[in-house]
């Protein structure tokens, strides 16, 4: 009769040990896909968040490109004033300004028929 309590005992030692197993295999898979699902939620709103901030970049460096173009024609602008020539061709055509002892040719715009 011991024999068959033995055998009865350690059948219901392994059926507690396999009721365990599967308890921590099942708390386990629900950590994992916590986990994942957590990960996956991550992912997808950072990759969203990148893609806004590149976005952002390629704007701003347009606009810093824009910004460079026109401070060297700034630049080249500020050189050619520091030329007299220049300023006097600047003075001839905004402003009608002569260099004294000049006599100034206007021509006039006649229509196409009065050739």
């Amino acid at each position: 009769m011991h024999k068959a309590t033995t055998s009865a005992n350690s059948k219901s030692q392994a059926s507690k040990q396999m009721a365990g197993a599967r308890r921590r295999i099942r708390l386990w898979l629900g950590f994992m896909i916590v986990f994942l699902g957590w990960a996956g939620y991550t992912f997808i709103s950072q990759s969203s968040e990148m893609n806004v901030k590149a976005q952002q970049l390629e704007e701003r460096q347009a606009s810093m490109t824009a910004a460079t173009q026109s401070l060297e024609q700034l630049k080249y602008e500020i050189n050619r004033l520091q030329d007299p020539e220049y300023i006097g061709q600047i003075a001839m055509k905004k402003y009608g300004l002569y260099k004294p002892g000049e006599i100034p040719v206007r021509v006039s715009e006649s229509p196409a028929g009065n050739d």
